[in-house]
Order: C-alpha cells, then sequence, then structure tokens
C-alpha cells in the first residue's frame, strides 16, 4: 500500500484483526489470481442486506419499488465510487502494470468494487455488525440525505426515459462475453442505441452491474452531445 497502514484504517474507522484481508481486499484481479473478486461478491451481498434493511427500518410506509429504486441510488456505481475518493482509496489500490499505466485507480468501477471488497473483508474479519458499522460510517451523508421524494432513478431507467422524451426506441443490451469460475464471474455488457448511433460496453461482476456502468457510459455521452 502507498501509505501507512494504520492511517488508511484510521480513515476506514475500522482496524484489522487480519492485515492479509486489507491486502487482500485492495488488490485488484490485474495483480493475479489472489485477487478481491470474492471479496468483492461477498462485499456486493453484505452492502446490499445492510441498505435494505436500513431503507425498511426509516421508511415502514414505503412500497417496495420505491425502496428498490432508492437502495439502487445508493449502490450504484457511481456512488461507490464516491465512496473510494472521500476514503482516498485511490494511492491504495494494488494494480497491474497495465492497469496501473492507465490510470486503473481512478477507474470508478475499479474504485467501487474496491469499497464492496472492504465490507466483504471487514464482514470476514469481524462478522455482520462490524461491516454494518462501516456501511453506515462511509455511506453516512447519504443515507442521512435519503427522502422517499428525491428523484431515485438508476441508469437504466435514466436512459430509457432520456430516449423516450425524444421519441427514440430503447437501448438493446447484451452480453459480449463471461469469464472466470462461478464464484468470480465478470460479465461484459454492450448496449446499443441504433437512432442516435451509440454503443458502449462495460463489465463488472454482475449482469446487473455491467446493465447500470454501460447505461451511465451511454446516458453521459449523450447528455454531452445535447
Amino acid at each position: 500500500m502507498a501509505s501507512n497502514a494504520k492511517q488508511l484504517q484510521d480513515r476506514l474507522q475500522y482496524q484489522f484483526s487480519d492485515q492479509q484481508l486489507l491486502t487482500l481486499a485492495l488488490s485488484h484481479r490485474s495483480c493475479g489470481s489472489n485477487n478481491n473478486e470474492r471479496l468483492e461478491f461477498l462485499g456486493d451481498a453484505v452492502l446490499g442486506v445492510t441498505i435494505s434493511s436500513f431503507l425498511f427500518q426509516r421508511f415502514p410506509e414505503a412500497r417496495e419499488g420505491d425502496l428498490s429504486r432508492i437502495r439502487s441510488q445508493i449502490v450504484r456505481a457511481e456512488s461507490l465510487a464516491e465512496i473510494a475518493r472521500n476514503l482516498d482509496l485511490g494511492p491504495e489500490l494494488l494494480l497491474g502494470p497495465g492497469e496501473m499505466k492507465s490510470g486503473g485507480h481512478r477507474r470508478d468501477s475499479i474504485l467501487g468494487d474496491t469499497v464492496e471488497a472492504l465490507i466483504g473483508a471487514v464482514y470476514r474479519d469481524a462478522g455482520m455488525a462490524a461491516a454494518e458499522a462501516c456501511i453506515h460510517n462511509w455511506f453516512g451523508e447519504q443515507l442521512e440525505a435519503v427522502t422517499l421524494d428525491m428523484p431515485v432513478k438508476d441508469a437504466k431507467t435514466s436512459l430509457q426515459e432520456w430516449l423516450q422524451a425524444r421519441g427514440k426506441p430503447l437501448p438493446e443490451y447484451q452480453v459480449v462475453k463471461t469469464e472466470g469460475e462461478d464464484h468470480s464471474r465478470l460479465y461484459t455488457m454492450s448496449c446499443k442505441i441504433a437512432a442516435v448511433e451509440a454503443a458502449a460496453e462495460a463489465t463488472a461482476s454482475s449482469r446487473r452491474k455491467a446493465e447500470q456502468l454501460v447505461a451511465e457510459k451511454l446516458l453521459q455521452e449523450l447528455e454531452t452531445k445535447q
């Protein structure tokens, strides 16, 4: 790690009993087979349950659809990357030479995946209560700002509405390829919008994440052209 491990853990507001878990959580797959993908898989599940439980208790009268949309907004790639930047994780990432050269420490997808891996690492280190405490600390500002009437559209919804408002056909999502074993599979999704001659690809640890990432890319591209 680029800085002192104690300083990083101070920022995380969590001290690891097993320091190897911290190192593993920061290790991108470009480093080799000993990487953070399994911890990311675990952390994604822990984060989902924790945020769902928080929203369930915070809004006892809310409908399932409202809760799902709010949760999607909180755990979307951009939000996770923002958390990573708040924690100054970029310099701490352990990347292979190629990713390091291409600026992987600034990439939203890598930063967001690392946040999930750290959640998984805390869960493995000390259990659910410790992981929940970290999530509430790291996501505190976002959770405090949540209201039922706030705009909570995920990237796929926003892209669809952008196209519908302009009389354009809906985007087409397709699996380009899958890589890895079942427990650490990566999905590359493409999204094409023939009417505006736009297309993009994105890779993530689930189809849902990859679809959201590629939708974000296209939406940003379309809005820039306006």
